[in-house]
C-alpha cells in the first residue's frame, strides 16, 4: 500500500526508496581501433580516469547495503549481479561515447557530427575533402570496423583498393578528381543493429582524423491528439487500498473542477466495492497486491499525452490547476514530470550520483537544481511529491517494480534518473483530505485499522527494499539528509 513522502516518517522509512542508477560503461569501446601515423592530427583516448572507489555524502543517515543481503548469499550475488551488469553494458555501451581529440592544422575535411546510416543500407559520407599543395600523387585511406566503405567507379588515372571492404585507399595525380572520389564515398553497415555506431579513420600521409558514424533504426513517432480541451490530453490516474470514503471524496473534489476527465483507478482491496460515476474505470487486482502493481496497471490504461497522479486521499481545489502543468509542459517539451504541491509541501530532492567499480554511490539531498526561467515558480529538481503531471510515454518507459509494495514513491524517479527531466511547480497545489473518524462507519473504521496493518513496512520488506537496490542498481551505499 501507499504512503506519503512527506517528511513525517522515521528517517529509515523515508529514505529506504532514494536510491539512483545512472550508469557509465566503464570501457566504450567494443572493438579497438587502431590509428597509425607519424604526427596524427586526432587521437582516440580512453574516456577519463574514473575512481575505483565512490562514497556517499556525508549525512544523518547512511547504508551500506552490502549489510541488506544475506552474509552467506553475498560471494553469489555479487558475482550474478556483475554478469548482470556486464550484460547491461554490452547494451548500453558505444563507440559514440568515446573522447576522441582533434589536432590541429589538418588538410582534412570531414564531418565532425550528424553521420546517420540506416542499418545494412548504403548511405554517402558528406563533407570528405583534402585541401593540399599540387603534388604528382595523392592518396588517402578511409578505414571502418562495422561496415564497408566504396566510392564512385574510378577514372583511367585512379587507383582503388578495397571497394566495400572495412579499408577503401585512393590514388590519384589529381587533386580534383581525389575530391570527387572523396564526395562519393559511401558506408554500409554489415551487421543489423538499431542502435550502434561506428568511427571512421581518414588518413593522408602523415594526416589523420577520426570520426563517428550514427547506426541506428529511426523511431516511429507516436503522437496524441491533443483534442479541444483539457479533458483530452490529461487522464487522472490514482491507486486505492481500502479507502473508498477518501476515494469518493477525492472523485467529487475532482468533478467540481473537472466534470468529464477520465479518471482511472487501481484497486487491490481485499473486498472490492464497485466505484461509480461517469468516465471512471475501476481495473480490480489481487488483494493487497501493491502500489507500484497498482501504478504500472494504471498507466497502461492511459490513452492521452499526459496523466496526472494523485493519491486516493487527496482533495482538489481552486488551486489545483491541471492547466498551468499542462502550460508548463508544452512549454518545455523535453520536460518529462513536472510536480505540484500537496498542502505547501513540493519534496523537491536531488539525487547525487557517484561511480566506483565494485557500486555505484548515491546520495539524496533535499531542495533542487536551478529555476526555470519562464516559470518563477517552478524549479528543476530529481523528484517530486506524489501529485505530478507526466507525459504517458515517458512514464511507461521508466516503469514501477512491482516488488516494492508499501513505502514506495522515489523509487520512481531513481529509476528513472538520466531518463525523466523533472520539475516543480510550487503555486499548483492540492490538498490531503482531513483525517477524522467522526463520520465513518464502524465497517469503515475497521477497514482503515487494517489498511494501517498494511501501509507500515515490516523489518524484512525492509531489508528486501534494500537489498534489492544493492543488486538492481548495483548500489554500493546511499546516504540522506
Amino acid at each position: 500500500m501507499k504512503t506519503k513522502d512527506c517528511g513525517v516518517f522515521v528517517v529509515v522509512v523515508l529514505c529506504i526508496g532514494c536510491f539512483s542508477y545512472f550508469l557509465y560503461p566503464t570501457k566504450l569501446l567494443r572493438t579497438p581501433i587502431q590509428i597509425t601515423s607519424h604526427e596524427p592530427n586526432t587521437s582516440i583516448q580512453a574516456s577519463p580516469q574514473k575512481s575505483s572507489q565512490c562514497s556517499c555524502l556525508a549525512a544523518p543517515t547512511k547504508f551500506n547495503l552490502e549489510d541488506f543481503v544475506d552474509k552467506p548469499e553475498l560471494s553469489e550475488v555479487k558475482r550474478r549481479r556483475e554478469a548482470e551488469y556486464k550484460q547491461h553494458l554490452a547494451r548500453e555501451q558505444s563507440v559514440l561515447k568515446q573522447l576522441i581529440l582533434a589536432q590541429p592544422n589538418s588538410p582534412l575535411m570531414y564531418p565532425i557530427q550528424g553521420v546517420r546510416v540506416l542499418p545494412l543500407q548504403e548511405t554517402s559520407i558528406p563533407g570528405l575533402s583534402v585541401y593540399a599543395p599540387k603534388k604528382t600523387q595523392y592518396q588517402v585511406s578511409l578505414s571502418v570496423t562495422k561496415g564497408v566503405l566504396a566510392t564512385t567507379k574510378p577514372g583511367r588515372d585512379d587507383h582503388i583498393e578495397g571497394q566495400n571492404e572495412m579499408v577503401l585507399t585512393i590514388s590519384t595525380s589529381n587533386l580534383e578528381r581525389l575530391n570527387h572520389l572523396l564526395r562519393n564515398v559511401t558506408y554500409t553497415s554489415t551487421l543489423y543493429r538499431i542502435k550502434d555506431g561506428d568511427l571512421v579513420s581518414f588518413t593522408f600521409e602523415k594526416h589523420s582524423a577520426t570520426f563517428p558514424i550514427v547506426i541506428e533504426q529511426p523511431l516511429i513517432p507516436h503522437l496524441y491528439d491533443p483534442g479541444q480541451g483539457i479533458s483530452s490530453q490529461v487522464t487522472i490516474v490514482t491507486k486505492t487500498f481500502l479507502r473508498y470514503p477518501q476515494l469518493d471524496v477525492l472523485i467529487k473534489s475532482i468533478r467540481t473542477f473537472y466534470k468529464d476527465m477520465t479518471i482511472l483507478v487501481a484497486d487491490d482491496s481485499i473486498n472490492p466495492k464497485k466505484i461509480n460515476g461517469s468516465n471512471i474505470e475501476q481495473y480490480i487486482m489481487p488483494p493487497a497486491k501493491g502500489w507500484f502493481a497498482g501504478r504500472n496497471l494504471v498507466v497502461s490504461q492511459v490513452s492521452t499525452k499526459y496523466l496526472l497522479w494523485v493519491d486516493d486521499d487527496f482533495l482538489f481545489t481552486g488551486n489545483t490547476e491541471i492547466e498551468k502543468l499542462v502550460e508548463v509542459m508544452e512549454a518545455m517539451p523535453e520536460l518529462d514530470v513536472v510536480g505540484g504541491s500537496v498542502t505547501g509541501n513540493t519534496f523537491t530532492f536531488q539525487l547525487v550520483y557517484g561511480e566506483g567499480e565494485d557500486g555505484h554511490c548515491v546520495s539524496r539531498r533535499m531542495g533542487h537544481y536551478q529555476p526555470i526561467p519562464s516559470f518563477p515558480d517552478c524549479v528543476l529538481t530529481s523528484g517530486v511529491v506524489n501529485f505530478f503531471l507526466a507525459r504517458t510515454d515517458s512514464v511507461r518507459k521508466v516503469g514501477f517494480d512491482p516488488r516494492l509494495q508499501r513505502v514506495a514513491h522515489t523509487e520512481f524517479f531513481v529509476d528513472g534518473l538520466g531518463s525523466l527531466l523533472v520539475a516543480s511547480c510550487s503555486k499548483i497545489t492540492i490538498d490531503h483530505q482531513p483525517r477524522t473518524q467522526e463520520k465513518l462507519s464502524e465497517e469503515e473504521k475497521a477497514a482503515q485499522e487494517l489498511y494501517r496493518t498494511f501501509r507500515t513496512p515490516k523489518q524484512e520488506e525492509v531489508k528486501m527494499k534494500l537489498g534489492l537496490h544493492f543488486f538492481k542498481n548495483r548500489m554500493k551505499c546511499f546516504s540522506s539528509n
